[in-house]
């Protein structure tokens, strides 16, 4: 994390001086722009989630932005097991997946713009909003006999407890299961970044965004069992997007 944010501070600082002489150039004026995208966090998977945003221009150099993000956020102690009788891979100790649907409005202050048909533009961005977040429990296929053969046992799928044993867990539950059961959680969330949008197409623009995100929520939020759990997620982040400008 601390890794990341340096670089971030890097990239703001050392930009390119050449990049400055693309203002110069006949520029493509655009009034809106909508993107969508697929994020890689610090907090998340492989895939950390997905990123909806509209931008609407209220003066040269500045966008007014509204957007919507969904991300599975992780707890870092969160490790892989395989289970003895069957491999399968779960995740020993989890009690909740947190889901947070990120409102956000903000702003996005152009840096260099890039020409109609050359060029990168980049911006700088600021947003805030509410969040929320859905913790859905976490279920484990439990066997539910006492026999010790490794090919007939009969299974039960739970949400995981800290009385289930180990060696009783056949594998995780299924995808989605206990969505139903979810609970609310109330937060807000805040970030900065620096967008970098290419493309040789006057109507489309593709790219990608990095930058800092920091998700607070009123309570700690119980994720794993038997360590720290905590209310405020820091995230560094990667989004690759693609939209259209008219």
């Amino acid at each position: 994390m601390a890794r990341f944010f340096g670089i971030f501070l890097i990239l703001l600082m050392l930009i390119p001086a050449d990049l400055m002489a693309q203002a110069d150039k006949e520029r493509y004026e655009y009034g809106s722009e909508l993107i969508w995208g697929v994020n890689k966090n610090t907090s998340g998977g492989l895939i950390g989630g997905f990123v909806l945003r509209r931008s609407k221009k209220i003066s040269d150099r500045m966008f007014e932005s509204v957007g919507i993000e969904l991300m599975n956020i992780k707890h870092p102690k969160e490790t892989r097991w395989n289970s003895p009788r069957t491999g399968n891979f779960f995740i020993f100790g989890k009690l909740n997946y947190l889901y947070s649907i990120r409102l956000q409005y903000g702003r996005e202050i152009i840096l260099f713009n890039k020409s109609s048909d050359q060029g990168v533009e980049i911006k700088f961005n600021a947003a805030a909003g509410p969040s929320f977040g859905l913790l859905n429990p976490y279920y484990v296929e439990e066997s539910i006999d006492n026999q010790s053969s490794f090919i007939t046992f009969q299974t039960q799928k739970v949400p995981y407890e800290t009385s289930i044993r180990y060696s009783s867990i056949m594998g995780p539950g299924n995808i989605f299961q206990g969505l139903g059961e979810a609970t609310l959680k109330m937060g807000a969330n805040v970030k900065t970044s620096l967008s970098f949008e290419m493309g040789t197409l006057k109507t489309n623009v593709t790219g990608f965004e990095v930058g800092l995100l920091f998700d607070a929520y009123a309570s700690d939020i119980e994720i794993m069992a038997n360590t720290l759990n905590r209310s405020v997620f820091p995230t560094a982040f990667i989004t690759l997007f693609y939209g259209t400008r008219k």
